[in-house]
């Protein structure tokens, strides 16, 4: 996943949450702002400026080439040039909710950003931090990079073979409620042949509005989850939608929150790393979605969740603590 794209009235306000939460801006314009984070991404974020709104997911290609293939795909812009700060060219297409999906290459990368952490001494490896004291550091946990983003649909099978079908991704996990035809929710990753990729880089839900449900990004460790969440909790001007705790699918560390606009951003670390050859789980939602370890979801949470004006949020952390009749009559309503 190369970037996020949303859009926000007041660019500022957009950038105060955004620099509490772990990212760097790199460029604004009169139009946008770009945030990056610690890897040599130019950037992983962008806000422009207008009516609150998602606008869209963009992916990087292996190689200029492929740009020439996708544009082949029906309703595809053809190869352009990005005129925004990174350069670089891209095509954009629109997948089944109309949602803007852009594949790109050549954007510019900077050097990355130093992060320095001890390492955690465990019970079999003991000594690894042997005479050195561990603090950690004060100021905001940065963002290493953008992992993923979900979308809900209420073409959720349609939704996933087009990317499927376009990016060519591969399937992690399908989730079903009641029969196994019963899709409703979907994990899929890169296919980048023997090389590890993480879990997923597109998770989409059943839902009866299509819209963003969250971005999601790494931090450097689980410190970082932890001291960023006291932190962002400490300054007590955004909500917490929900965290910390442990995915099973996907085995992120995770913890939630909500920009001043009602969109939901995700820090984690550690992630599960499958290749082509891993294969797919078909699971029941019971089992599926649940955390290894961590509470459910808030009331408030769940009740944000079914506003049409945030279609999608919080669907998977409710699917954690809710029986198997809910998520239909949710889905299908």
């Amino acid at each position: 996943m190369a970037y996020g794209k949303l859009r926000s009235p007041d660019l500022d306000a957009q950038e105060d949450f955004l620099t509490h939460f772990g990212l760097i801006k790199v460029d604004r314009t009169p139009r946008a702002l770009y945030m990056r984070g610690t890897d040599p991404a130019h950037h992983i974020h962008v806000t422009e400026q207008g009516e609150p709104g998602f606008v869209g997911i963009a992916y990087t290609a292996a190689c200029e080439e492929d740009l020439s293939t996708v544009a082949t795909v029906p309703g595809a812009s053809g190869v352009e040039d990005i005129d925004e700060p990174g350069g670089g060219k891209r095509v954009r297409l629109r997948e089944p909710n109309g949602y803007q999906i852009e594949v790109v290459w050549g954007v510019q990368a900077l050097p990355p950003i130093p992060v320095r952490r001890a390492l955690m001494n465990t019970g079999t490896e003991p000594l690894r931090r042997a005479g050195t004291l561990l603090r950690l550091p004060q100021e905001p946990t940065p963002i290493k990079r953008i992992g993923h983003g979900v979308m809900g649909s209420p073409r959720l099978k349609d939704t996933v073979q087009w990317f499927r079908d376009t990016l060519g991704f591969l399937c992690s996990d399908d989730v079903y409620v009641g029969s196994e035809d019963n899709l409703i929710g979907s994990f899929n990753r890169c296919d980048r042949g023997e090389e590890y990729v993480d879990h997923h880089v597109c998770f989409c839900l059943q839902h009866e509005q299509a819209g963003l449900n969250h971005f999601s990004f790494e931090v450097h460790d689980v410190d970082d989850v932890f001291s960023g969440h006291e932190r962002l909790e400490k300054l007590g001007k955004y909500e917490h939608m929900w965290g910390i705790g442990l995915h099973l699918l996907g085995s992120q560390v995770y913890d939630y929150w909500a920009d001043p606009w009602g969109r939901v951003h995700e820090r984690w670390a550690d992630t599960d790393r499958l290749h082509a050859a891993s294969g797919a789980q078909l699971l029941p939602a019971h089992e599926a979605l649940v955390s290894q370890w961590g509470g459910p979801p808030p009331e408030r949470f769940i009740k944000e969740a079914v506003k049409p004006r945030r279609a999608g949020r919080g669907y998977k952390a409710l699917a954690a603590s809710q029986p198997p009749r809910f998520l239909r009559d949710l889905c299908h309503r």
